[in-house]
């Protein structure tokens, strides 16, 4: 039996309600009402994924839903592993925001239009996959991008936190980041929209079907230009270099559980489309294709965790780190396509079940990363590390989830992050048996800085653990921290587990990536096998068993930690004070900071990143030689939006300026520029002609 269509029913049909709920509801039963539907919503559409990973297909088809074209729908492997991920994530965060918008009062998250658009943008995510033709997609994508926006500028108001009212002049960095990611979202729906438009009307029909079958008519010059036009409007909701500017912007000022959908769910969607289009819609490219993104996954990975490293805002660091894991799985994806362009079709699907992998493990521990930050900032009020510690023992379950999902992130054993990026290594090691040039320079350098892009994401959480969790608090707010509600403790539970169970059994999704690969377009059999307790590759001779792993280290811990203790026992031990030099006991000002922790890594990149300084000295009024007082003041700015996007910016304000001179308020100039408009159309028209 097809489970598929009545998941998917049951998913459309609670997040409807859920919808409804958030419009008619008073406020203390919309938020339990809205969340249980949401997470309901979640769990059927995880349901529907998990059953196309197992092999069950679903298509149809509504001619009269939408105008013209129709509504087309299919489910297959590849669809199914992402609409699983997002339910999964949206059930967890469901739970989890329940507790959170509860804290919040009427307000921010709790407001009545934020709880009716977030089951719609909970729906979104998981029906996005699922579309089958062009007009579909983008209708979906679309309303995606508007209910994610409207969610980004909840907290418009300023923050709100228990027993405090909003600032009633609103928070000018949430509509910034509000408009940042408006125009940003609707840039890369512009390039989706032409390249679609293109390879649509080459191909001579808009459902993906007439696409697959048409792709290979087309001319090679007009195939890049599609590639190059999706994959950039892709690439650019997945938050890769250079079309992050939103990301950093817009995560840390939307509430933490659509932070978490945001980071968790909504970029993996940029992935898909970027894996649905070049491998199974086009059937492959060139390999300069894959060399491009290949280069903008490496990219994203090393800046993406340099401007995490430098950033003192927990959710700031959160978002960049997004950067860096999605250009991790676009190096994937790139290093498959190059595969697949040179012949070697097993390696190619080795690489893209590596970077598919890659990115569940991503969902789990970033979603789970962003909820704790959440939780942080709901007991505290801050987000600056600076001003943040003590929290292990002020908020001891939210520290061990964080702690949990940075292991995650920063790819080391036992931590769920581990294993594909192991994976993603050896397709890329082994990738230098393939014959050709390009194979032979490029892979060594993919290695040789996703290696590095993890030694630093090790830097940066240890960053965000030691000084925000681990030091002596720095402000009274942080003192005072108290530990989060059990909902929100439990949505974070449900999140800790599929990292634990990622980390251990990740030979359990196997055959599921497998299929996704396969329906990709590669061939996907076999890829990566062993079942649950052991990893193997396809004609690679390498394998993995994580849970010997993580036994191995556990009782390496376990044996560490004894034998200090054996030993200390058999000594004569003497309680003395320790001498402090007569300077005292230390307190928080003498203890790294953020900042300082950063300074370093700052300094070996300081051609890079780019730093700006400035020393402001005040003589004393009476003398030019005595000084009054000195500021010094250093910042890290993101090198590529201040040289990319500033003087674009800057440019458009000045055309704005100077198109203020047409507007005269003569009527008789209104008339003068529409008779000559009419004039050059006609020109223009009978020159065509």
């Amino acid at each position: 039996m097809n489970v598929v269509p009545a998941a998917l029913t049951t998913a459309a049909a609670l997040g409807g309600a859920g919808v409804l709920a958030g419009l008619v509801l008073p406020y203390r039963t919309r938020i339990p009402v809205v969340g249980a539907l949401t997470a309901g919503a979640g769990v059927s559409g995880g349901a529907a994924g998990v059953a196309a990973l197992g092999g069950d297909r679903w298509t149809a088809a509504f001619p009269t839903v939408l105008p013209l074209a129709g509504t087309h729908l299919a489910v297959d492997a590849l669809a199914g592993l992402f609409m699983a991920v997002a339910g999964g994530v949206v059930a967890a965060v469901a739970v989890y925001g329940i507790g959170y918008a509860a804290g919040h009062g009427p307000h921010g998250l709790g407001s009545r239009g934020a709880q009716t658009v977030l089951p719609l943008f909970a729906l979104t995510l998981i029906l996005v996959p699922v579309a089958a033709s062009v007009s579909t997609f983008l209708v979906l994508w679309e309303l995606m991008a508007l209910a994610s926006l409207l969610l980004v500028l909840a907290e418009h108001r300023g923050e709100y936190l228990p027993g405090e009212p909003g600032r009633s002049g609103g928070n000018p960095s949430v509509r910034q980041a509000g408009v940042w990611y408006a125009v940003m979202t609707h840039l890369g729906f512009l390039l989706l929209l032409t390249g679609f438009a293109v390879f649509a009307g080459q191909a001579g029909g808009e459902s993906f079907g007439a696409l697959r079958a048409g792709a290979d008519g087309i001319p090679p010059t007009v195939r890049g230009l599609v590639f190059v036009l999706v994959a950039a409007g892709f690439t650019s909701k997945a938050g890769a270099v250079p079309l992050h500017a939103w990301l950093p912007r817009a995560h840390p000022e939307a509430p933490s559980p659509v932070s978490a959908l945001m980071s968790a769910a909504m970029v993996n969607l940029g992935i898909y489309g970027v894996v649905r289009v070049g491998f199974d819609l086009l059937g492959g490219g060139p390999a300069w294709w894959w060399l491009a993104l290949l280069a903008v996954g490496v990219l994203s990975a090393v800046y993406g965790i340099l401007q995490a490293a430098m950033a003192a805002d927990l959710k700031r660091l959160l978002a960049y780190s997004t950067s860096e894991n999605m250009g991790v799985v676009l190096t994937g994806v790139g290093a498959s396509g190059l595969f697949a362009a040179y012949g070697d079709g097993t390696l190619a699907a080795v690489a893209l079940a590596a970077s598919l992998l890659h990115t569940i493990n991503h969902s789990a521990f970033k979603a789970l990363l962003f909820c704790a930050a959440g939780s942080v900032l709901r007991a505290t009020g801050e987000r600056n590390l600076d001003l943040l510690g003590g929290l292990r023992s002020r908020m001891p379950v939210t520290a061990g989830l964080f702690a949990l999902a940075a292991l995650g992130a920063v790819a080391l054993p036992p931590g769920n992050g581990f294993i594909s990026e192991w994976l993603l290594l050896q397709s890329l090691i082994n990738g230098l048996q393939v014959p050709g040039v390009a194979p032979a320079i490029v892979l060594p350098v993919a290695v040789a800085l996703i290696a590095l892009s993890a030694g630093l994401a090790a830097a940066v959480f240890v960053k965000a653990l030691g000084v925000g969790f681990f030091a002596r608090p720095r402000s009274d707010r942080a003192a005072a921290a108290r530990e989060s509600p059990p909902l929100m403790l439990a949505g974070m539970g449900l999140l800790a587990a599929a990292c634990a169970g990622l980390a251990l059994v990740p030979g359990l999704l196997g055959q599921g990536l497998g299929r996704a690969a396969t329906a990709a377009g590669l061939p996907g059999t076999g890829a990566v096998t062993g079942g649950g307790l052991q990893v193997r590759l396809a004609h690679i001779p390498a394998s993995l068993s994580p849970l010997w792993v993580v036994a191995a280290l556990t009782a390496a811990l376990a044996l560490a930690a004894a034998l200090p203790r054996a030993y200390r026992r058999r000594q004569r031990r003497n309680d003395a004070r320790l001498w402090d030099c007569g300077g005292g006991a230390p307190t928080p000002r003498m203890a790294y900071t953020a900042t300082s922790f950063a300074e370093p890594l700052q300094r070996v990149f300081d051609d890079v990143l780019a730093p700006e300084q400035d020393v402001n000295i005040t003589p004393v009024r009476e003398s030019a030689y005595l000084v009054e007082r000195v500021r010094f003041s250093r910042a890290v700015p993101d090198r590529i939006e201040h040289r990319l996007y500033t003087p674009v910016l800057t440019a458009m304000a000045g055309a704005g300026r100077a198109a203020r001179r047409l507007a005269g308020g003569s009527v008789h100039l209104y008339l003068g520029y529409g008779f000559a408009g009419l004039v050059i159309l006609l020109v223009v028209l009978t020159v065509g002609w």
